[in-house]
């Protein structure tokens, strides 16, 4: 074993021998891997919290991985104490994918879950966040997923070719539902 590596193979060790079937691995220098399944990922969040002095939530993320038909969902923290970082990794089925709500461990996760939810379309059962976050008026499917298709999505919505009078200004649509003028700066990108 590398020196270097020490706290960070005491860290695996440690979650290993409080959480059954956890898989651990210190991928490098500050830095260790724990693969868990969804029903373990709250227990471990907490035990990270409470007992290991992990008090910061740096950062949640979502890989599609549509090859194996999942969602990973990653979960990054940090312990000022032993400057490490652990990432809490678990796969999801993406047919249905749900995940347990853990904005009361850390309530940052409520941002994250917000646009995890809407980008993706994962749901966390007991979350409380309007549906709209980051998109507005969104009806199609979740355009973070790999089989959306984006150039499809542009060509169908915004594209300007002759023909196609029914295009959508995105200020202007967004103007009309708010209520509010479209700001002088922005008139001269309106078919205004």
């Amino acid at each position: 074993m590398e020196t270097s590596l020490i706290k960070e193979e005491l860290l695996a060790q440690q979650l290993q021998n409080a959480f059954e079937n956890i898989v651990t691995e210190a991928v490098r220098k500050d830095t260790v891997f724990a693969y868990a399944s969804k029903e373990q990922v709250s227990s471990i969040l907490l035990y990270a919290k409470e007992k290991l002095g992990y008090k910061s939530l740096a950062h949640m993320s979502c890989i599609d991985w549509l090859e194996s038909d999942e969602f990973e969902l990653v979960y990054i923290i940090w312990s000022p104490e032993t400057k490490l970082n652990l990432f809490v990794k678990t796969r999801i089925d993406r047919q249905n994918p749900e995940m347990e709500n853990m904005d009361m461990i850390w309530r940052q996760l409520n941002t994250y879950q917000r646009e995890i939810r809407e980008m993706f379309g994962v749901e966390f059962p007991g979350f409380v966040g309007e549906k709209e976050f980051i998109l507005e008026d969104w009806e199609d499917a979740p355009p973070m997923r790999r089989d959306f298709d984006t150039l499809e999505y542009v060509n169908d919505t915004f594209f300007e070719r002759e023909g196609r009078e029914d295009k959508q200004d995105v200020r202007e649509r967004i103007a009309k539902r708010s209520g509010e003028e479209i700001p002088d700066f922005a008139k001269k990108y309106s078919r205004e």
